[in-house]
């Protein structure tokens, strides 16, 4: 580092003039002596110094070259694209038939708990056919033992019912439908009354709604609810989850009171189901519902 004295000063403005000068004679046309010396003394220092780069740069380049020309080299990398690919969808397939698996299992846990005899299908379809809001075709029929009027639930809880089978496929109707009807019974209190799909007149917006009937009976958030049962077993079996209470309110000029529901399954994302062919021999009563966080799970 120069040192600030009168003789740094004076080179430095030295250099700067010199600058200015090769500036102006560099800019005027023509070949001049004194830009033409300072271009050569330029070129010695800063060219091999780009050389040196382009050097050291080279064989990557050529590398890469070599690569994408090769013979067969074009092919081989389709071929290595294609293998990831299909290593994805394996992949794929693999957590899917994993969460499959887990679905199976709390089905299956669900049915031996209520005694239901059920038949796997999958809910391959969601449709709205005739005037229905929410229907979904399943790949079960009546091969399979599937007949209309057939409760039909997943590992949390009910789905819904069975309205049309064909020999392989079958129609249910979601309990979400606002067609949908369904006798249920308070868990705590053994009061009844009957859940509905979607909200019904000067009730508030839900995804099921229960109208209790007696207008005095204690319910509050939390509550749940399954399904009363239907003279033998269609098209609802007992004991089925439906959903727990999130509000209750009573309309006005209504004969009983409402509460919004929280379905117990997730209708946005159904996949595997079971259709009860056979029902319990006996009301399951509350036995199918999962244990409540803050109480000790029920012996099995």
């Amino acid at each position: 580092m120069l040192r600030d004295s009168p003789r740094s000063r004076v080179t430095l403005a030295v250099l700067v003039a010199l600058a200015v000068v090769l500036l102006v004679l560099d800019g005027r046309s023509g070949h001049n002596p004194v830009t033409a010396a300072a271009r050569a003394g330029g070129e010695l220092v800063f060219v091999p110094a780009a050389a040196a780069a382009g050097y050291a740069a080279a064989p990557l380049s050529g590398l890469y070259d070599t690569v994408r020309r090769a013979p067969g080299a074009s092919e081989r990398i389709a071929e290595l694209e294609a293998a990831n690919a299909e290593l994805k969808g394996e992949l794929h397939a693999a957590r899917l038939d994993e969460g499959r698996a887990e679905n199976l299992d709390e089905l299956l846990h669900l049915s031996g708990l209520g005694g239901y005899e059920i038949v796997p299908a999958q809910a391959v379809t969601r449709t709205t056919p005739r005037g229905y809001a929410d229907v979904a075709t399943i790949d079960a029929g009546t091969e399979s033992g599937v007949r209309a009027d057939m409760t039909v639930v997943n590992g949390q809880g009910l789905v819904g019912r069975v309205i049309d089978a064909g020999p392989r496929t079958a129609t249910v109707l979601l309990a979400t439908d606002v067609t949908s009807a369904v006798g249920a019974r308070l868990e705590s209190t053994r009061k009844i009354g009957v859940v509905t799909g979607g909200t019904v007149p000067g009730g508030p917006e839900a995804d099921l709604t229960l109208e209790l009937f007696d207008m005095e009976a204690p319910v509050e958030a939390g509550d749940r609810l399954v399904t009363l049962g239907s003279h033998e077993g269609a098209p609802f079996v007992p004991g089925v989850p439906i959903g727990t209470v999130e509000e209750v309110q009573v309309a006005p000029g209504a004969l009983s009171r409402l509460g919004v529901l929280a379905p117990a399954v997730d209708f946005a994302s159904l996949d595997l189901v079971g259709v009860v062919v056979a029902g319990p021999a006996e009301d399951p009563r509350d036995s199918v519902l999962p244990p409540k966080p803050d109480t000790p799970e029920r012996e099995k």
